[in-house]
């Protein structure tokens, strides 16, 4: 089994490592985190790094994903997610065998679909995202990179979201329209 190094060891990384060990395709081999938290440990798995480790990292493990959450800013992520991908990390998806994922969509790289998410046929997910618990991406949607899409937001057809984007729990939006990059919508809101 392919081992993966997990970056950010917070609330996010805990749910993430539920969904990793659930699909079975990647073994956690560590976690990196602030240099103080080094050999602390997150749900059994080990801190074995910082983010100054990742390209010494990189030559021992081919896999990583970004596992910081995504509610004040995005920035930390996009940080992240370059820094491994300049380290020479391959990120891959990570879907929960508990998703309906139609073979009909697209998911970017090293976007995580967490459980019970839907995502319908001819949606298109980018790069680093993040498709929260019980969210549901319908038919021909677009969400650009870097966007976390929160628990049991409901993105009705069509909907096209720019890159960077922070949808929170509970929203809903109307089908077929456009939300612009940067957004933040509030949890529990309807976007028309």
């Amino acid at each position: 089994m392919n081992k993966i190094i997990l970056i950010g060891g917070g609330g996010h990384c805990k749910s993430v490592i539920d969904v990793i060990e659930q699909e079975a395709k990647f073994e956690i081999a560590g976690i990196v985190d602030k240099p103080e938290l080094l050999d602390s440990k997150i749900l059994g798995y080990s801190v074995i790094g910082n983010d100054f480790d990742l390209e010494v990292l990189a030559k021992k493990y081919k896999y990583a994903l970004i596992t910081v959450g995504q509610i004040n800013s995005v920035l930390s992520r996009i940080k992240l997610f370059d820094l491994a991908i300049k380290a020479g990390f391959s990120l891959p998806r990570i879907i929960s065998p508990n998703a309906h994922v139609s073979k009909h969509s697209k998911i970017g790289n090293g976007t995580i679909v967490m459980h019970n998410a839907i995502i319908n046929a001819n949606a298109s997910i980018g790069d680093n995202c993040i498709i929260n618990s019980k969210a549901l991406v319908e038919h021909d949607c677009s969400i650009a990179n870097h966007c976390h899409i929160s628990t049991n937001a409901i993105i009705n057809g069509g909907v096209k979201i720019g890159a960077k984007c922070f949808i929170g729990s509970n929203v809903t939006t109307k089908d077929n329209i456009t939300i612009k990059e940067n957004s933040f919508i509030k949890a529990g809101g309807l976007v028309k």
